[in-house]
């Protein structure tokens, strides 16, 4: 479902098809965000059930960890797209209406800039094309280049660790996308969109 209605006309060209791919990434990150809270919620009252009946289970720790890990980052990215992201306002509330613009734009582009720096370490720590050269062999990558990144394993349910740390670099190109879209709306490329979905996008929801 769509949540996102918009203030005007649609942009055309390359605005408005990133403003559709970041309201495609918005939607799926809600279903997201709803699934790990449930998830979370769910394993940590197995926890307690299970430790007050005196058969724990070892791995729902770190499952709990890892799910409030990914939705923290998924969260993050929802939030920025939703302008509900920290801020400090002492300074734009004394500038004119052009300044409050200039400075909201210039907030988000640093948040682009943040994507986009984000993303290039993730590839010099993932190093795709090193892993690929390396026949995605974890041991000979590891021993060529001293990146263990692929041969690690979490401590309880021994998953590879580059698994669980796909959060990162997901992040890292959505909100990329998001502060694009946002960029654009600052800019007047296009009209700002409300999202339905989420009742703490309005300032009359928050307050």
């Amino acid at each position: 479902m769509n949540h996102a209605t918009k203030t005007g006309a649609a942009g055309a060209g390359p605005c408005g098809l990133l403003l559709a791919l970041s309201s495609g990434l918005l939607a799926f990150e809600r279903v997201a965000v709803i699934g790990l809270m449930g998830l979370v919620s769910f394993l940590i009252l197995l926890n307690v059930v299970t430790r007050y009946t005196g058969t724990p289970i070892y791995w729902i720790d770190e499952s709990a960890i890892y799910a409030v890990v990914w939705l923290s980052f998924i969260g993050a990215s929802a939030m920025t797209r939703l302008r509900l992201d920290f801020s400090v306002g002492m300074l734009t509330e004394r500038l004119p209406p052009l300044g409050v613009k200039v400075a909201r734009a210039i907030a988000t582009a640093f948040t682009v800039l943040f994507g986009l720096m984000l993303s290039y370490m993730c590839w010099l720590w993932m190093d795709p094309v090193g892993i690929a050269a390396a026949g995605f062999d974890a041991k000979t990558f590891a021993g060529e280049s001293f990146n263990f990144f692929y041969t690690e394993h979490t401590q309880t349910l021994n998953w590879p660790t580059w698994a669980i740390s796909l959060v990162i670099p997901l992040f890292a190109v959505s909100i990329t996308i998001h502060g694009l879209a946002n960029l654009a709306e600052d800019l007047e490329f296009v009209p700002r969109r409300i999202y339905r979905g989420f009742p703490m996008a309005n300032a009359e929801a928050a307050s």
